[in-house]
C-alpha cells in the first residue's frame, strides 16, 4: 500500500466530511480510503461512498484500520478518510455583494457573522455547524491571527464547512465601517458588561433585530479588540444564571455563539419572516 500523498494535499475524516466533500465537488479529490471490512454497522455507508467517489472518478483504496489511523494521526476517522485539495478561504472582494435594496434583502431578514481571531479549530468548526443549522447568511473571518480551513474543524463542523462558503478578509476594522455606512447593524459580543468603553451593553434577550444584521464574536481568549469594539454600534451579553466563581465567568466562544445566534434567529421566526 502506497500512502505517498499528492503534493500540498491534506487528509479528511470522518463520514460526514468525506462525504459532503465528495458531494459537493468544492475542491480536488484524489483519493477516498476505506476501512476494510466484510461486515458491520458502517459497511453500507462506506459503500455508497465508493460509488459516490467512484462517480466523480476519484480512485478508492480498501485498507487496514490501521493505516487509516497513520492517515489521521489517530483521530476518529469512522473508517473514512479523502485526501483532498486544502479548502481555501473565499474572498470578500470576489464575492458577489447583496445590495440592501434588492428583492433578496427585501425578503428576509440578513444576517452575518464575523469572527474575530478565532484559532481553535475544535472552535471554529462547532461555529460553523451552529451558523449553517441557524440560518447565517455569511460566515466571515479575519485573515490574520485566525485558524485555517483545516480537516479538523470540518469534522467538528459535522462536514458544514464543506457546505457553507467562509469569506476572510485582511481589513476586518474597514469591512465592518462600510458596512455600517452601506446601513447594516453591527452588533460585538462581550462576556463581561464592564469590558466596554462608550459602547452600550445590553442582554442578548434584549435585542431588537430590525435590519440587516452583523455580529461579531472575538477570540478565544481576548474576545474582541478594542479597534473592532469601536467599530460595533452595541454589544451583546449573555446574563448569566447565577453569581459566577471567579475563573469560570464566561462561555466557551463556539457555546456563545450558539446561543446569541439562537436568540437573533428566535425573532426572525417570531416576526414570521
Amino acid at each position: 500500500l502506497s500512502l505517498e500523498r499528492t503534493k500540498g494535499s491534506e487528509i479528511l475524516f470522518g463520514v460526514a466530511p468525506c462525504s459532503l466533500a465528495l458531494s459537493r465537488a468544492r475542491r480536488a479529490l484524489f483519493r477516498l480510503f476505506l476501512k476494510e471490512q466484510r461486515s458491520g454497522p458502517g459497511r453500507p455507508l462506506r459503500a455508497e461512498l465508493a460509488l459516490q467517489a467512484a462517480a466523480r472518478g476519484v480512485p478508492v483504496l480498501h485498507v487496514p484500520g490501521r493505516a487509516l489511523d497513520t492517515l489521521c494521526r489517530g483521530r476518529p476517522h469512522q473508517g473514512v478518510c479523502l485526501e483532498a485539495a486544502p479548502l481555501p478561504f473565499r474572498s470578500l472582494r470576489d464575492a458577489e455583494e447583496p445590495r440592501l435594496g434588492d428583492a433578496e434583502s427585501g425578503r428576509r431578514q440578513l444576517l452575518w457573522l464575523v469572527l474575530e481571531h478565532i484559532q481553535d479549530p475544535m472552535n471554529l468548526g462547532a461555529v460553523l455547524r451552529s451558523a449553517y443549522f441557524l440560518g447565517v447568511d455569511r460566515v466571515v473571518t479575519s485573515h490574520s491571527n485566525s485558524c485555517p480551513l483545516t480537516p479538523i474543524v470540518s469534522k467538528a463542523s459535522a462536514g458544514a464547512m464543506e457546505v457553507f462558503d467562509v469569506y476572510s478578509t485582511d481589513d476586518l476594522q474597514g469591512f465592518l465601517k462600510a458596512k455600517s455606512a452601506e446601513g447594516w447593524e453591527v452588533v460585538g459580543t462581550v462576556s463581561r458588561p464592564e469590558d466596554v468603553e462608550d459602547v452600550p451593553v445590553i442582554s442578548c434577550s434584549e435585542f431588537q433585530w430590525d435590519k440587516p444584521l452583523i455580529v461579531v464574536i472575538g477570540s478565544e481568549g481576548e474576545g474582541l479588540s478594542l479597534e473592532t469594539q469601536l467599530q460595533c454600534q452595541q454589544m451583546l451579553a449573555i446574563p448569566p444564571g447565577r453569581a459566577l466563581h471567579p475563573g469560570i465567568d464566561s462561555l466557551n466562544v463556539s457555546v456563545a455563539a450558539g446561543i446569541l445566534l439562537h436568540s437573533i434567529c428566535s425573532q426572525k421566526r417570531r416576526h414570521g419572516d
